[in-house]
């Protein structure tokens, strides 16, 4: 169904994203593939379906849970996590597979001791079958041990041909310094990777995935609704599913739809902030800024130094605000001094600046 509001796992409900399958599916014999987008766009989905569709087999690894510390045990729990559910089709390699034992249906990688394994011998044995392995949200992969992961990748990409990697992330800028494309010294530089974009709904495919959607519902919805919904979320998949769905459960008023999505995405935020003030209340306080700047007109630079400067009562290291505002770019929150979705706009103009 288009409006399940769960990532989708069948091309029959999945609006509008044949050109990006088959881009992933034609490329399936390249080493790495990398698929980025804004929060909400549905790469989830589209990764789900490109998986299923693949015909062999592969192992999905969700690193969104990942904490931004996270230790080995951390990263091979998530491993475990992924080969386990994958299981029925890899069983035969990996009960073959040293440091790697399994219980039932849950397949568990020792990290340390004699019977170790490292990442690097494990997409070694996973070689021996032609596999696909995607790392959702694989931004999240940097900290302590993003050398290692790195140094595995690139050790799979040269030696194991039977491996493809495919990369996502919706924060484009910490995906890209996590590989390292412009990063002499990361072990992944000056590799070649297939990029895939994808891209927010027209206003006329917005309207369109709506109707359908709500045709394949049985729900009669006056065009003026669908209307006003794709004004309102910008052809981002997600907040329509979340608005569409949010009217079919009766809240008919779609300024109640849009007063909720701003608070989602204003806790979005507020964590971003909190995060960031654990290792610095004076970025994370200055993030907080730039961002209600930026979202009240400051689409300049000039503009949000005097903002900041304004608030501050002091003059404003212009490194400081650059390393700011460049960071926000990296998360793929702003470009161009301008947000990249409607609702983090409006959630950034009621964000409390923190007085640390």
């Amino acid at each position: 169904m288009l409006l399940d509001e769960r990532p989708k796992t069948s091309r029959v409900d999945l609006y509008d994203r044949d050109e990006e399958l088959n881009d992933i599916l034609s490329n399936i014999d390249k080493p790495l593939i990398v698929v980025t987008g804004i929060r909400r766009i549905g790469k989830t989905s589209v990764i789900n379906v490109a998986l299923n569709e693949v015909g062999i087999p592969y192992v999905l690894i969700d690193c969104r849970s990942l904490r931004d510390n996270y230790g080995r045990s951390d990263l091979y729990r998530l491993i475990s996590n992924a080969l386990s559910s994958s299981l029925d089709k890899l069983i035969d390699i990996l009960r073959r597979i040293r440091g790697i034992s399994i219980m039932g249906n849950t397949v568990e990688v020792r990290w340390r001791g004699r019977e170790q394994i490292s990442l690097a011998e494990l997409f070694d044995r996973l070689n021996e079958k032609r596999i696909v392995i995607a790392l959702d949200e694989a931004q999240r992969l940097r900290g302590p041990l993003s050398g290692e992961v790195l140094n595995a990748l690139a050790h799979a990409y040269d030696f194991d041909r039977n491996i493809t990697f495919i990369l996502t992330g919706s924060e484009v800028g910490l995906l890209y310094d996590f590989i390292g494309i412009e990063d002499p010294n990361s072990p992944l530089f000056g590799r070649y990777f297939h990029e895939v974009r994808i891209d927010r709904f027209t206003h006329d495919e917005s309207i369109d995935f709506l109707r359908r959607g709500f045709k394949e519902l049985n729900i009669e919805v006056p065009m003026s609704i669908i209307e006003e919904i794709t004004n309102v979320f910008d052809g981002i998949p997600g907040w329509l599913v979340y608005a569409a769905n949010a009217y079919i459960r009766g809240a008919g008023d779609l300024s109640m739809i849009r007063e909720a999505a701003i608070n989602e995405a204003l806790n979005e935020l507020e964590r971003l902030i909190r995060v960031k003030a654990n290792y610095s209340v004076v970025n994370a306080r200055r993030t907080a800024l730039v961002l209600r700047c930026i979202a009240n007109g400051g689409n300049t630079w000039s503009k949000v130094v005097k903002c900041v400067e304004d608030f501050e009562g002091a003059t404003v290291s212009p490194t400081s605000l650059s390393n700011v505002i460049r960071t926000l770019e990296r998360l793929s929150i702003i470009r161009d001094y301008e947000f990249l979705d409607p609702m983090y706009r409006e959630a950034a103009m009621r964000l409390s600046i923190p007085n640390y």
